[in-house]
């Protein structure tokens, strides 16, 4: 069974979502010539989140669920912020959630025809380099209600606007100095229209491109002519792009006709707005996510309490549990808070069936089983996943002395504990049916030692080891068992929404990065260092999706090597994120 049959081969028939309608209804209709072909635009400033996994698994879904072909466009456009790191680990991602891309392109690529394109907007008296502050500039655009008023430069002569362009190109201006604007409509109810700015100067180099260029075009100008120049059908984007349409529809028709082409109508792209995927208790924003990192407030961009998609990955997640949570809450044209819950379940659902079953003591207490002999041992045999029974079986030993958890052991227990406790009888998994008898203390009154005796006759698999017994524990023998450095995991964030709750401590004038540690969880990590595992685990490769049984999901750390195992707690096997 190929592994995406693990996740898939059970999820029901679903009915399509608004895009493949729209999508469905233009291959119907013959346009773009019947041909599908998407984009993924992602900037290289920082590494992708889980919403970025949403737009991922659209681009990409689309194209192959209509025979198209969906290409990776780095969208790089600022070279103030970008970086390869960048763009090396927004390739690792999308291949890791189980896509292939067309083709790589990037804005870089188009750099001179934007600029032709510009210096052709000029000549028609579309566009004039403006002299005004940003400041300047961003208090005569008016008001939604209020007409804007012409900048003093809106008609400047076409020819001082040419050598004005070229002298932002040139490395000797100041940025900020100059812009170039397209001119459209000061009184447009759409601000995006109030001539937007098209160019600025940034005077530095591009991680692509050299100092070829110290002018750079504007995200609104290049992304219209990027989709075009590619072939774009479907440029699909979220929900605050949507006034940013119309813009997108002008640039291309303006630069339709620049080149001469025949008018767009049914052979151009089309802009499509869905919804942003919202978690609470999460913030997602890639510039407050590089704050944490630069200022050390979390291990990395991987660090597991992160929201990016490296670090779900570090954490323990499945690329096919992201996807499955993905397609659960939908493609919509409203935005929502998704509750965090309903993404843990879609993990639990998916690791129930793929993670490898072992033996794990996280907070041990030893028991001693007094009528065994010291110095036996026997191995028993364990399920390596009982959902997958073709996966097989391993052995661990069975010995005098054990670990089990310390929880599992109440020495005054309500009558509803079903664990160890004096005089009651509990099984030992895949072992035998114990009965303790007692503990030892130390002087402050903390138990040290549990004692119990077993009953030969009940080893798993035996004629008398049908008796029933109401609580089951895992174990561990303390002379065969490995030490192991367990990091147990919270929600980052004690807010519902931290983005609004930054958001209204930075208005208050409290300081971005003051306001970050304000909101942050003091019990987000807790690493603890005297836990155990079985031997079996050893040899695995980090990554390693497994169940701690009767704890929950784990994984493999890349931290960990021979002498220094390290795992993360990916969930628990029932949902306590609202009790936490």
């Amino acid at each position: 069974m190929a592994e995406t049959d693990i996740a898939l081969s059970s999820e029901p028939q679903r009915s399509l979502n608004f895009i493949e309608q729209k999508v469905e209804a233009d291959l119907a209709a013959g346009r773009n010539g019947g041909r599908i072909q998407t984009r993924f635009p992602p900037e290289p400033n920082g590494y992708l989140h889980i919403g970025h996994a949403k737009a991922i698994a659209l681009d990409f879904g689309i194209a192959k669920r209509y025979g198209g072909v969906c290409n990776l466009r780095f969208d790089d456009t600022n070279p103030q912020k970008e970086d390869t790191e960048y763009m090396d680990a927004i390739e690792e991602d999308i291949r890791w959630l189980g896509f292939e891309w067309g083709n790589i392109y990037y804005a870089s690529d188009y750099f001179q025809q934007l600029w032709d394109f510009a210096v052709e907007l000029i000549r028609q008296g579309r566009a004039y380099v403006d002299e005004q502050t940003s400041e300047q500039i961003a208090q005569q655009k008016g008001t939604p209600t209020q007409p804007g008023t012409p900048s003093p430069y809106r008609d400047r002569p076409v020819e001082e606007s040419l050598r004005l362009f070229e002298e932002m190109n040139s490395g000797r201006m100041e940025p900020g100095r100059m812009v170039l604007r397209a001119k459209i409509d000061m009184a447009n109810p759409n601000m995006h229209f109030r001539d937007p700015i098209i160019y600025r100067v940034l005077n530095l180099p591009h991680i692509r491109t050299g100092n070829r260029w110290n002018a750079y075009p504007m995200y609104d100008f290049a992304h219209g002519q990027s989709d075009y120049l590619e072939g774009v059908t479907h440029s699909l984007c979220t929900l605050e792009f949507v006034v940013h349409r119309p813009l997108y529809d002008l640039f291309c028709d303006w630069y339709k006709e620049t080149r001469g082409d025949l008018p767009l109508d049914d052979n151009r792209p089309r802009q499509t707005e869905f919804n942003k995927l919202n978690l609470n208790y999460t913030l997602m924003s890639k510039r407050n996510l590089l704050a944490l990192v630069q200022n050390g407030l979390v291990a990395g961009w991987d660090d597991p309490r992160m929201p990016t998609i490296c670090a779900f990955r570090r954490r323990g997640y499945s690329p096919e549990s992201i996807l499955r949570f993905i397609d659960k809450i939908g493609y919509t044209t409203y935005d929502a808070l998704n509750d965090f819950a309903l993404l843990e379940s879609a993990v639990r659902e998916d690791l129930n069936v793929r993670a490898t079953r072992v033996a794990a003591v996280v907070d041990p207490v030893r028991l001693v089983v007094t009528n065994y002999p010291e110095g036996q041992t026997e191995e028993v045999t364990a399920q390596n996943n009982p959902e997958r029974p073709e996966e097989g079986t391993h052995t661990l030993t069975f010995s005098r002395e054990l670990w089990i958890e310390r929880d599992d052991f109440m020495e005054d227990a309500p009558k509803k504990f079903f664990r160890m406790t004096p005089d009651k009888e509990v099984r030992l998994k895949n072992a035998y049916i114990v009965m303790c008898t007692g503990c030892t203390k130390d002087a402050d009154g903390h138990i040290t030692e549990i004692q119990c005796t077993y009953d030969p006759e009940s080893r798993s698999g035996m004629p008398g080891a049908d008796r029933k017994v109401k609580g089951t524990l895992h174990w561990l023998s303390t002379a065969h068992c490995l030490p192991a450095e367990v990091r147990m995991y919270d929600r980052l964030w004690t807010a519902e929404n931290p983005r609004d709750e930054l958001a209204a401590l930075e208005k208050a004038g409290v300081p971005k990065l003051d306001a970050l540690k304000q909101m942050m969880n003091p019990d987000s990590l807790h690493i603890r260092t005297n836990c155990y595992v079985e031997p079996y685990v050893l040899d695995m490769p980090p990554l390693t999706y497994l169940q701690f049984q009767r704890i929950g999901y784990f994984n493999i750390d890349p931290d960990s090597r021979p002498g220094h195992l390290v795992f993360n707690k990916t969930v628990g096997l029932k949902d306590t994120f609202k009790k936490s």
